[in-house]
């Protein structure tokens, strides 16, 4: 097979197991990865009918197209492969065809709105990082209105969570100060729930309409579609 075309490794990783190639390149560099039986280098390249082991594990040699995917998740499903006690996951949801997508961040159990799943590991990479200032925003209800101060207190100063300040760009929905618009570019682990739990609020919905260029339209709860990001 001299003039099969030839695919950078780390490329070929990414594809076939949802990481990034830096990712990839962690995985070549601490010798994990063999091609033919041979331990692997960076820079290393593959053809088709290659023998590719990670940990020990065959990877399948027929590469697999990128796909993406926007899903209005509803409340009460987890964005996880197994069920926690009684909450289903997405992919009870989602067709069998879809299973192999990752979820890009995550919303959890009790948030709804836009999620985008693929299974192109530089996408997801480059759409969470925080170096790539991704916006996203979300409307949340709180179960008291919010203090004026409180409002300055998050939006100009930021709130001091364990794992650093939190800043958000509050906008009011309606006159109760209950309805808010936020808008981040980071995307902690429940980080507005934190947020404005560390001034006494309570969160009763947190729905995301946008995620980076993508919004979630007109999409009905629990639908999907497939993206073009060409």
């Amino acid at each position: 097979m001299e003039d099969a075309p030839e695919t950078r490794l780390n490329k070929y990783l990414a594809l076939q197991l949802g990481i990034s190639r830096r990712e990839a390149d962690n995985l070549i560099s601490t010798g994990a990865v063999t091609v033919n039986s041979t331990t692997a280098e960076l820079g290393s390249r593959v053809i088709a009918g290659d023998a590719v082991v990670v940990a020990g594990t065959p990877i399948q040699t027929d590469q697999v197209a990128h796909a993406y995917i926007a899903f209005y998740k509803p409340t009460g499903y987890v964005c996880s492969r197994r069920a926690q006690g009684s909450n289903e996951t997405i992919y009870s949801i989602l067709p069998a065809k879809l299973h192999s997508l990752k979820p890009v961040g995550r919303l959890d159990k009790d948030s709804s709105g836009l999620l985008l799943l693929t299974n192109d590991g530089d996408f997801a990479h480059h759409m969470t990082h925080p170096s790539f200032y991704k916006t996203k925003v979300y409307k949340v209800k709180l179960a008291t209105a919010l203090a004026p101060l409180h409002q300055q207190m998050i939006a100009d100063y930021g709130i001091t969570l364990e794992d650093g300040p939190s800043k958000l760009s509050l906008t009011p929905i309606d006159d109760s100060r209950r309805e808010w618009e936020v808008t981040m570019t980071e995307g902690r682990n429940r980080q507005i729930r934190r947020t404005f739990s560390a001034l006494g609020y309570t969160v009763t919905k947190l729905h995301r309409t946008q995620f980076g260029n993508y919004s979630l339209g007109d999409m009905k709860r629990g639908a999907w579609k497939v993206l073009d990001i060409h």
